[in-house]
This record gives structure tokens, C-alpha cells and sequence, in this order.
């Protein structure tokens, strides 16, 4: 078997849970909106919103590849429909961003980071619109590929060949982590690298949908484990 030489990871649900951080800066977005856009606040709360960004998400699928432009537009309509002034919306944005990127790594993953970089070569690949600067962690990585600025989203192969050829390494010479099974799992093995599903959880998805992962771990020491096993071979 290829030598690992690179470890490409995700980053929401993988490197930090991002659920509650989500749900935490929409409502200070909602406050922020209460005091500096009063009619928006009024009119939609923060469910009402959610609700009109998918509405439009549906009739633009091509909002999925990046869910930040998603919710400025959502916003901008929002901001139209009870005659806000639109010009503050890019400083709405600013401050959802730095609200979303307040995110708590795992325990695990600051001393697995610093482990796996003495031997291993580090990037990410995300789908999603964490700023690894904000977070504190871009020191880390060598290359950090993002879908709303590649223009490609995993599953597509596209996006990890390029991290790949951004590292200096084949396919075959990398892991890929991460907790979706569909967009990280299949779409890196599919893309001819090897992938690890993170299951934080222990859950039994891969068996119902048929994704056989080349290893499943729980934390960044477990996958150290497996990534020192392939070494050795």
C-alpha cells in the first residue's frame, strides 16, 4: 500500500462541533439586527429567516456551494421587503462571521494537530465558511481549499485532486477526514484517496448507507493510531 504523507481534513463537525455555534450567532445576528436594522427584526424572526434562506436556497440550488453568499442574499431581501437600508447588510454579514468562527475545537484536535505535523504534511477542504485565521488554527495547515472560493463542492473529485496537487501529493498518498459520509467519505475515495470517517458519535450510518470508510474514528489520537499503522506497512 501507498505511504501516507498528507492528511487533508473537514472542518465543521470534524475539527469542532458547529451546530450550536450556528445557532448562537444567528440569534446575536438577530440582536445586532433589533438594534441596527429595527423593521427586519420586527417583521421576521430568526426562524422566519431561516425558513425564507431555504425558500431560496430551493429556487437557486446553486446557493450550496457557498452558504455565506446564501445568507447576505437572504438578508438583502429581507432588508427590501420592509425597506431597511440595504448598505448595512455587508456590515450584518461581518458580524455573523466573526460570531460563526467562535468555534471550541475538540480536546483532542490541538495536540493531534501538533502530533500529526512533525510527520505529516496537513491541509483542509470544506464546503463550508470557517476561517481558519479567526479560528486560530491556520498555522496548521499547508494548503486550505474552500468550495465557495475553488467553485467546486465535495463530493466532487475535483476538489480534493486539487489539495492533493496543492500539497505536492497523489491521491494515493493522502487521507482524507471527515464526518459526512456521502460528501467526505465516498467523494475522497471516489477522488482515489483514502478517507477516515470521524464518527464523534458512534453511530451506525456507514452500515445503512452502504460506505465503507478505510477506517472509522472516534478522535484525532484514534485516527493517530491508524495513520501509525499504516506507516509501519
Amino acid at each position: 500500500m501507498t505511504t501516507v504523507k498528507a492528511i487533508l481534513f473537514d472542518l465543521d463537525d470534524t475539527l469542532w462541533p458547529i451546530a450550536p455555534v450556528i445557532a448562537q450567532a444567528e440569534v446575536t445576528l438577530h440582536a445586532w439586527l433589533a438594534e441596527h436594522a429595527p423593521k427586519v427584526a420586527q417583521r421576521f424572526t430568526i426562524e422566519e429567516l431561516r425558513a425564507r434562506r431555504m425558500a431560496l436556497l430551493e429556487r437557486q440550488p446553486e446557493f450550496h456551494l457557498d452558504l455565506a453568499k446564501l445568507r447576505r442574499a437572504g438578508l438583502r431581501a429581507a432588508f427590501a421587503h420592509v425597506g431597511e437600508d440595504e448598505a448595512i447588510v455587508e456590515e450584518a454579514m461581518r458580524h455573523f462571521h466573526a460570531a460563526r468562527n467562535a468555534v471550541t475545537p475538540y480536546d483532542d484536535v490541538l495536540p493531534g494537530l501538533l502530533k500529526l505535523r512533525e510527520k505529516l504534511t496537513l491541509g483542509t477542504v470544506t464546503n463550508g465558511n470557517a476561517d481558519l485565521e479567526l479560528v486560530g488554527l491556520a498555522h496548521h495547515f499547508k494548503v486550505s481549499l474552500a468550495a465557495s472560493h475553488f467553485g467546486r463542492a465535495k463530493p466532487d473529485p475535483a476538489i480534493f485532486l486539487a489539495a492533493c496537487e496543492a500539497l505536492g501529493v497523489a491521491p494515493a498518498e493522502a487521507v482524507y477526514v471527515g464526518d459526512d459520509l456521502r460528501l467526505d467519505v465516498e467523494g475522497a475515495q471516489k477522488a482515489g484517496l483514502r478517507a477516515v470517517w470521524m464518527n464523534r458519535t458512534g453511530s451506525s450510518a456507514h452500515l445503512e448507507a452502504g460506505v465503507r470508510p478505510d477506517a472509522i474514528c472516534a478522535t484525532l489520537d484514534e485516527l493517530m493510531d491508524w495513520i501509525a499503522a499504516q506507516l509501519e506497512e
